[in-house]
């Protein structure tokens, strides 16, 4: 194996400030060119530790300069060894562990689509398979002898013992020979055919003959994998898990034919080819049909099948959008009666106006027809159709709603599994456990929200027939148990925070998890006993920490970062009173020479009552604090400000960890530097603050965010001497919507804003995450119409730069090109796009970020910095209750 030594070391645990204790050297100048450049220069930092199975060495990956490959490396944690693994001793590194043997003596794991075997006694790794295919989803059957895998597909147990490999099931999503030959149709052709020619009819005899015998030979003889299980020509097969006594399949299907939405095409216009090539897209919300689960238990010693109803889940026949079907059926109806009127009085078309003339087909007629039905905006809205439609009594269906099929997990001896069930309107939540002896199901939760669930982790504990999992029954993310025998709950954790990452020991004495129990914005890991639950705080580091438990349950690694430094491992005894000792040191001298701004973290009062979090960077050299400068002061000398957004709706920027935003956190000491207030707020929707916050956008996304941003506003002006006619905003994705929103809808808010790859119109949104906040747009028009810029665009008053990657396969190009063309219709001013041609959501090349943040910087220059008389009128003030 090939040693290289590399710039890494152990040092003692000191607060990761650069600079402390030592006299202080000029400071590279912060600029553009150095923030947006590849993040290289940084130094690269460690990712994905795990385990030596000796728990004395833990191995990470790092990008490697100027390219995008991971190395491997390992570092020995008693004397701070690092080695780079080179290809040629890869095969001894190990990787992290897919199960461990009942006894702890064995561990099998996966690498490079391999599998792998370790003595854990001797240390000794044997290679289980070299194949091209690819095997994984290793597990130890019951006896602990044999293991089960799947190969492209199929399943398969091989003896560890004398390597023996067996494939317990063959499935076919397809009907069976026989079936096929009753449903073909006698039709005089085959009448004719058999009646002519009995050689024919004769060697169809000869091929059912040999095929039966086939299907006898595969049952009888123990020799041959048995007969194969046709599940039918309409299905398609998801998933499939085999029990750990090999009894037992469990199957989750869909239908093999959905309605499918109608996909768009993304144009690249810089192509290596010299032509324009077009790739296909994503679906948009509610343009297509969901796949419906269902679930098959198949005998293996029986050759039975059996259907697991999930129809006696509790709530499943209820529809929790039955006023909104009712709706919309309504406005189809008053949209229909609509067109037949117009037609009784005016049978002959309009003709269609020739080049030059207004076209006015379309005036009048649909708003009479939406004021008859419901006063929606969208009249003419169809409503949909398919499974889950309203009875009568419009809160309960005929047919079970469809769910989605997740985490099927089965106990260590197989008798028992669990698994959880969404429903595709996103409402409900089923933690299910099923006997497969009396295929019998139970509940064992439902959480239900009127706005959207969120799935949790589930699994069983080792020893005994419990279940555990994580769901948000009390409005957080916290841990409980369910004894499968006894029935009996219990909730393991409680409290304002959110529970994550859990990891059993493998005795059952101990849940290891990260959370945020001492502040919103600093994780740590805890532990729970499971026999007293007593809970223990474990890590003291103050900022963000996650970890990985080491074989012998010993020792954590931790990767660890404060909210101006990059992440580093540590490792600690995984004991509360033990101290975190660091390991790794790969930031550059380059960066940890830049004094970057530490954002504090600070609780701004809000008008709901709740403090809304946020991240807040204050010049150094320009006055602060409370106090110093009244609203009504000298405007020279309140300070410009700029409020950034976050992306993605549900994500936490407001924490004391390395952000995915490092880029904007250096922008941001740039900004500080040239003068400006910085404030990073966590808007309702973010995450960390449980089901209330992450939910308050339901139907409405644009609203509470928007007073967020205002209550931010005001905390500026009051507390931080800020001129609120020179406070600028601007994000990206989910950040660019909000910037829209702010400047369409409230245009005294902010002086500008640059709405970076934004969300124009969530209707052309993908399914999966829009239908979860907004249902769909035929159903739920009005939230679609509330949640959209593009239908606020008229209120653009400020100056407004968009810019966004062509080749965004997210937030698809077409949303801003939608956008302009709505705001040149308007006669709009002081707007401008700035187009990548070769760059997607998140852009790769330093020469378009640098583009980018050169424009966003000049118009926070231009109008907030620069700006010391403002052109336009100070928005008034509002009122925080």
């Amino acid at each position: 194996m090939t040693l290289r030594t590399l710039l890494f070391g152990m040092v003692a645990l000191v607060p990761l400030r650069p600079g402390l204790g030592q006299e202080a050297a000029p400071e590279p100048a912060v600029t553009l060119e150095l923030i947006m450049a590849d993040p290289d220069w940084i130094g690269n930092p460690p990712e994905r530790p795990y385990w030596s199975d000796d728990s004395r060495s833990i191995y990470f990956r790092r990008k490697a300069v100027g390219e995008t490959r991971r190395d491997l490396f390992r570092i020995e944690v008693d004397s701070g060894a690092v080695e780079q693994i080179e290809p040629a001793g890869l095969a001894a590194a190990g990787a992290p562990a897919s199960d461990y043997s009942a006894d702890d003596t064995r561990m099998v794991f996966e690498r490079g689509g391999d599998l792998f075997l370790a003595e854990r006694s001797t240390g000794e790794v044997r290679q289980l398979t070299r194949t091209v295919a690819h095997e994984g989803r290793a597990r130890f059957m019951a006896d602990g002898r044999r293991i089960q895998f799947v190969r492209d597909g199929a399943i398969l147990i091989r003896d560890l013992d004398d390597g023996h490999e067996v494939q317990p099931a063959e499935l076919i999503a397809d009907e069976s020979p026989d079936v096929k030959e009753q449903k073909e149709k006698k039709d005089y052709l085959r009448r004719q055919q058999e009646r002519l020619f009995p050689h024919v009819v004769e060697r169809q005899h000869e091929a059912r003959a040999a095929r039966e015998y086939e299907e006898r030979l595969r049952r009888e003889d123990g020799a041959r994998v048995p007969p194969p299980w046709y599940l039918g020509a309409d299905l398609r097969i998801e998933e499939t898990s085999l029990s750990p006594g090999g009894r037992r399949v469990l199957v989750v299907t869909t239908p093999a034919q959905r309605e499918q939405g109608r996909q768009d095409t993304m144009p690249a216009y810089v192509d290596a080819s010299g032509y324009v090539v077009t790739q296909p897209v994503r679906e948009k919300v509610g343009t297509g049909k969901p796949w419906p689960h269902s679930l098959h238990l198949l005998d293996l010693a029986t050759h039975e099948r059996h259907a697991i109803d999930l129809g006696a889940l509790p709530g499943i026949k209820d529809d929790p959008l039955a006023d909104l079907r009712r709706a919309a059926e309504e406005r189809k109806k008053a949209a229909e009666a609509n067109e037949e009127k117009k037609a009784e009085s005016d049978p002959v078309p309009d003709p269609v106006p020739s080049a030059g003339q207004e076209d006015t087909r379309h005036e009048g007629g649909g708003d009479d027809a939406e004021d008859a039905a419901t006063g929606d905006r969208t009249a003419d809205a169809p409503a949909e159709d398919g499974e889950g439609q309203a009875s009568d009594s419009g809160a309960e269906t005929e047919v079970p709603r469809p769910v989605s099929i997740q985490s099927i997990r089965w106990n260590r001896d197989g008798t028992r599994a669990a698994f959880q069930c969404l429903s595709h309107d996103n409402k409900d939540r089923w933690i299910v456990e099923v006997d497969p002896a009396r295929r019998e199901t139970r509940t064992i939760e439902r959480i239900h929200d009127e706005a959207w669930v969120r799935s949790g982790a589930i699994g069983w504990l080792y020893g005994r027939e419990v279940v555990y999992y994580v769901c948000e029954a009390d409005g957080y993310d916290h841990l409980y148990l369910y004894d499968s025998n006894t029935g009996e709950k219990r909730r393991m954790t409680e409290g304002r925070f959110e529970v994550s990452d859990v990891t059993l020991t493998r005795d059952d004495r101990y849940f290891y998890f990260r959370a945020n129990r001492t502040h919103p914005g600093v994780y740590e890991v805890f532990r729970v006993a499971l026999q007293t639950g007593e809970l223990e705080r474990i890590t003291h580091l103050g900022g963000d920490c996650s970890f990985e438990l080491s074989p012998d349950q010993k020792h954590l690694v931790l990767t660890y970062s404060n909210a101006a430094y990059p992440p580093e491992l540590y490792v600690q005894d995984a004991d509360p009173a033990a101290p975190a000792r660091r390991l790794t040191d790969t930031v550059s001298d380059g960066f940890k020479a830049v004094a970057w701004v530490h954002p504090r973290l600070v609780a701004i009062p809000s008008r709901h009552g709740r403090p809304i979090y946020a991240r807040l960077y204050e010049p150094q050299d320009t006055p602060g604090g409370a106090g110093d400068v009244v609203d009504g002061g000298p405007a020279a000398r309140r300070r410009p400000a700029v409020m950034f957004i976050h992306g993605a709706g549900y994500l936490q920027d407001a924490y004391e960890g390395w952000s995915y935003y490092f880029r904007e956190f250096m922008f941001h000491t740039l900004l500080a530097q040239r003068g400006c207030v910085v404030l990073d707020v966590d808007y309702r929707a973010s995450s960390g603050y449980g089901r209330d916050w992450r939910t308050a956008i339901y139907r409405n996304m644009g609203g509470p965010e928007l007073e967020d941003l205002r209550d931010g506003v005001e905390w500026l002006v009051r507390e931080h001497n800020v001129d609120r006619r020179r406070i600028g905003v601007y994000g990206g994705s989910y950040g660019g919507f909000l910037v829209l929103m702010a400047l369409f809808r409230e245009p005294d808010l902010f002086a500008c804003g640059a709405a970076l790859r934004p969300v124009t119109d969530w209707a052309h949104y993908n399914d999966g995450y829009t239908s979860n906040i907004l249902n769909t747009p035929d159903l739920d028009p009005q939230a679609y119409e509330r949640s959209s810029p593009i239908e606020f665009a008229d209120g653009l008053q400020r100056p407004l730069l968009i810019c966004h990657g062509m080749l965004d396969g997210n937030v698809l190009f077409q949303d801003t090109v939608r956008l302009a063309q709505r705001l040149i219709e308007l006669e709009k001013e002081n707007w401008e796009v700035a187009m990548y041609p070769i760059e997607g959501h998140a852009f790769d090349e330093p020469s378009s970020w640098l583009d980018e943040y050169r424009r966003v910087l000049r118009l926070f220059e231009e109008n907030l910095i620069q700006a010391t008389v403002p052109q336009h009128a100070a928005p008034a003030a509002s009122r925080v209750d």
